[in-house]
């Protein structure tokens, strides 16, 4: 299903006034938990409930009250829009960095998503952390936010004009990479990027030394090496995902297209056979 399809469904007080950097839904997600961190007035939420089917679960988390209050209302009228019974979305007030203050159980959720929320975090780690806590083993964290080419000065991170921006909280990518390797996650995989032109001329002028980026990233909750290996595996993509039914992009150098063979390293081939990827793949080799 298209972004703009989604899009047109959606309640036009949902979609105002929305922060994200990014869209970040995968594809393959009927009857799957959802969890949205930082979902604001549930934009994502509301396409994600679509996306998962009736059968499925979305999970918004948000600090802000008056955002959740606005999300909330809006639950009835998606689910008679989508023509389910009752909504699958649920709403709830907390902190990212402690998800299990909001209810969110070890091991309940199949997916991850963020849209230029981790950014604003004064703890990622932590919230790293969490989201690895609550996804179930074999499940994906994807989302979008904006990265660093070089950790960020102190006394710029709590420039007002930098935080409105998103830009003072945005993670250095190496520390980021390195966060994820030593919580247990050694291959993160870009699925897309794109430079961020600095084009408030006080902005440039404060931080203008840093090259920005908006990055979406693909990382599963499984045991990877910290390294790709050739182990002559081979994986072929049926072209079963509905809204790719000609290819099927993993990450940015992975282009699996439909009933053609490509051989992959050892984690990649783990991604698809150890996820809920694996229904669409034919894999050979161990």
């Amino acid at each position: 299903m298209h972004l703009r399809s989604l899009l047109s469904d959606l309640h036009p007080e949902v979609v105002a006034r929305y922060y994200g950097c990014g869209t970040p839904l995968p594809p393959a997600l009927d009857g799957a938990t959802v969890l949205d961190l930082g979902c604001g007035r549930g934009r994502d939420c509301y396409m994600l409930s679509r996306l998962v089917g009736e059968s499925g679960r979305v999970i918004g988390i948000d600090m802000t009250e008056e955002q959740l209050a606005i999300a909330k209302e809006h639950c009835d009228w998606h689910a008679e829009r989508y023509g389910y019974a009752s909504s699958n979305v649920e709403f709830k007030q907390g902190y990212m960095e402690d998800l299990a203050a909001a209810g969110v159980a070890d091991n309940s959720v199949d997916l991850v998503v963020s849209n230029c929320v981790i950014n604003l975090s004064p703890d990622k780690r932590q919230v790293l952390s969490e989201i690895l806590r609550v996804l179930k083993p074999g499940g994906e964290i994807y989302f979008s936010d904006v990265y660093a080419d070089r950790r960020i000065p102190q006394a710029l991170k709590m420039e007002p004009v930098l935080l409105g921006e998103c830009l003072a909280g945005a993670l250095y990518w190496e520390d980021f990479r390195r966060i994820m390797q030593e919580l247990g996650c050694p291959d993160v995989r870009i699925v897309k990027e794109n430079s961020i032109a600095l084009e408030d001329e006080e902005v440039e002028a404060k931080i203008g030394m840093v090259k920005f980026r908006s990055v979406t990233i693909r990382v599963f909750k499984m045991p990877l090496e910290d390294r790709c290996e050739d182990f002559g595996q081979l994986a072929t993509y049926k072209g079963s995902i509905a809204e790719h039914p000609h290819a099927f992009d993993l990450d940015d150098h992975h282009h699996f297209e439909t009933g053609k063979p490509l051989r992959v390293c050892g984690n990649t081939y783990d991604m698809l056979a150890l996820s809920r990827y694996v229904e669409h793949f034919e894999l050979s080799g161990d």
